[in-house]
């Protein structure tokens, strides 16, 4: 196999699925199966660990639905450059939640094109259903009929795992309907969660259970704290934080400003542990508490405590509300709590509180991942799921994350596109890049056949750090012996900064120089066979921030904790004072980083590292280099020169 061709292939397939811009071909042909129909997606291979059973029974009945072509969404990250490039014209002029929904609705030309077509192919009007957003169209057809109406045959496939799969290699659709259809399903697509073979699998819903996705770690309790500048190379507390990026500000709008800290329920604070850790780090703080923000019955629960419920929590929001009240209690940090405790949360049910938009977006969540509410479980959320409900903040921070092999590459696109509608809006989000190098949570890998397992040799992405609309936070250490005034490495203490190359998601043109860079001057040598070597997609981190040795109190003594679930509420601390210094100016916040961060005017406004590597599945992972790398991003954050800058845009 020629070097990177399992990767390219797969990677290609899983674009065009992704982007939702694959067009019908355009020319008819002789195998045409009609004057009129004209191919509209074709694969060309069936994936590694899938084998063909047997052709579909006719008269067996499937959920047959047609995703309308969304007006503009192949224009997302023209739109995000137009108000996020420095040098834009338009930079900062953020969208409003309306023109966003009208920016995007499917028109009602493709809608009445595809419902005539059915009729016209005799399905009663009483059989095709509208979903609520507008962007499907279903209908429950037998594969006899579906067969007909696309011109194609449907077989059960079968993975190695024992998951099964109705698939067809090609079909066909009208000519004067194609243009109006994305993609129908089920069709070409493998668009199936394949079942992992290490540790047991999770849905998306669990995201805040104690060893699920990304979570700190630690090495125990900790004996002495300083509270100075002293063995920063041992225990990280905020006076080390503020010294290594230059962040010594006090917020002068802060109550225009607003920064959000995301938790999962069942993770949850503990008021008497932040008290403890401001008494000695920022005395004014003591007694207060985040702005709580309950979504979909999410509460700050008491039942379950220690370290696996009390520690991602307590570390956010320590750090979080001191990094941005330098000596008062001018600046609220909200906190978005998630979740209630019989059901819990996905990333799915913040957004669509953040958005009223996404809770109907190509027909809504996913039951078998996301939480459905009300919840008519004892003692469980029996309102209406929050739908639109809460007003995003500038700036938000998430802690959390999953292996991109845990969802479909469907469930992921969809998330990710509204995560770029988020940027839209001028909302900065951040998510930490992983703790196990190039490995998956867990330390999990890729096999040949997608499937996850601990003695897999292909690297794992995570997500959403793979998204190309969120800004993903790797992390450093400062070096056994260094002080804060010498440079930092990527973290290789306890954990590794995750980082790498989607298999989902493109390459976003903010980094193609940077990536072009990085690929003359030190591609890799591993084999393609063990990453996605194409070049063309994706890559994460974007920035860094320390993440070793952090003191935090959890259950009233101080840990030492790690993890890039620290670097992620740091880099959004001084995020936010970055948009405090532009909002007192007169100027709007920042929104999305990424295009400004990659562009040539911020060049020198990141410490470079150059030292350390991200180990994992079997091997010693990338290299920080010179220059961005998929270990430690574009570096660490240089708050003055970043917010000098800033001031000078728009």
């Amino acid at each position: 196999m020629a070097d990177g061709m399992r990767f390219s292939e797969m990677f290609y397939i899983l674009v065009a699925l992704l982007s939702l811009t694959l067009l019908a071909h355009a020319n008819t042909s002789a195998d045409s199966p009609s004057h009129d129909y004209i191919l509209h997606e074709k694969r060309s291979f069936i994936p590694s660990g899938w084998s063909l059973v047997r052709r579909q029974q006719s008269a067996a009945l499937i959920p047959l639905k047609f995703g309308l072509k969304q007006s503009n969404l192949d224009r997302l990250e023209e739109f995000l450059n137009d108000v996020s490039h420095p040098d834009s014209r338009n930079y900062g002029n953020h969208w409003t939640q309306a023109k966003i929904a009208e920016t995007f609705a499917p028109s009602n030309h493709s809608i009445n094109a595809a419902r005539k077509w059915l009729t016209n192919e005799g399905f009663d009007a009483s059989r095709i259903r509208l979903s609520s957003s507008k962007s499907w169209l279903q209908v429950n057809a037998t594969v006899g009929e579906a067969e007909r109406l696309l011109k194609t045959k449907y077989h059960v496939y079968e993975h190695r795992d024992g998951t099964q799969h109705i698939a067809c290699l090609d079909y066909h659709l009208p000519a004067g309907v194609a243009s109006h259809v994305e993609i129908v399903t089920p069709s070409i697509h493998f668009d199936v969660m394949v079942k992992r073979r290490g540790p047991s699998s999770l849905s998306a819903k669990n995201i805040g259970h104690p060893g699920v996705g990304i979570t700190p770690k630690t090495t125990g309790v900790i004996d002495n704290i300083a509270f100075d500048l002293r063995n920063c190379d041992q225990v990280i507390t905020p006076i080390c934080l503020r010294a290594l990026y230059g962040l010594v500000y006090e917020p002068l709008s802060a109550h225009k400003n607003s920064f959000g800290i995301v938790e999962y329920t069942p993770q949850a604070y503990v008021q008497s542990d932040l008290d403890k850790f401001h008494s000695n780090f920022s005395s004014a703080l003591v007694g207060k508490q985040p702005k709580l923000v309950s979504i979909d019955g999410g509460i700050v629960q008491t039942i379950q405590g220690g370290f696996d419920y009390n520690g991602e929590a307590n570390l956010d929001l320590q750090y979080a509300m001191n990094l941005v009240n330098l000596v008062g209690s001018k600046q609220e940090v909200t906190l978005y709590q998630v979740g209630d405790i019989p059901l819990g949360a996905s990333f799915n049910n913040l957004i669509d509180a953040l958005d009223g938009t996404y809770c109907t977006f190509e027909d809504g969540d996913d039951p078998t991942q996301d939480p459905i509410y009300p919840d008519d479980y004892p003692n469980g959320y029996q309102g209406p799921a929050n739908c639109g409900t809460v007003k995003p903040a500038n700036v938000i921070s998430t802690s959390y994350g999953y292996n991109e092999a845990d969802l479909s590459p469907f469930y992921a696109a969809r998330q990710c596109a509204e995560y770029g509608k988020l940027g839209l809006m001028g909302v900065t989000v951040l998510f930490s890049s992983g703790d196990n190098g190039v490995a998956g949570n867990s330390d999990l890998c890729l096999e040949d056949d997608g499937s996850q397992t601990e003695e897999g040799p292909i690297f794992n992405p995570s997500f959403p750090s793979s998204c190309p609309y969120v800004t993903s936070v790797g992390a450093t250490q400062v070096n056994p012996g260094a002080t804060v005034t010498e440079r930092e490495s990527a973290c290789e203490e306890v954990i590794a900064s995750g980082g790498g190359f989607s298999n989902y998601f493109a390459m976003p043109m903010y980094q193609k120089n940077a990536l072009d860079n990085y690929f003359r001057d030190h591609r890799p040598t591993y084999s393609g066979d063990i990453w996605n070597s194409t070049g063309n997609s994706r890559a994460y981190p974007d920035i860094a921030a320390n993440g070793a040795n952090y003191a935090v109190v959890v259950d009233g003594r101080y840990t030492r904790l790690f993890g890039t679930s620290a670097a992620a509420p740091v880099v959004g601390a001084i995020l936010t004072m970055i948009n405090d210094a532009r909002i007192t100016v007169g100027k709007k916040p920042i929104g999305f980083i990424n295009p400004a961060i990659y562009s040539n005017s911020f060049s020198d406004a990141f410490n470079d590292i150059t030292s350390g590597k991200n180990s994992g599945c079997g091997t010693d992972g990338y290299s920080a280099v010179p220059g961005w790398d998929p270990v430690t991003g574009l570096g660490t954050p240089s708050f003055p020169k970043l917010v000098a800058r800033w001031l000078l845009l728009p």
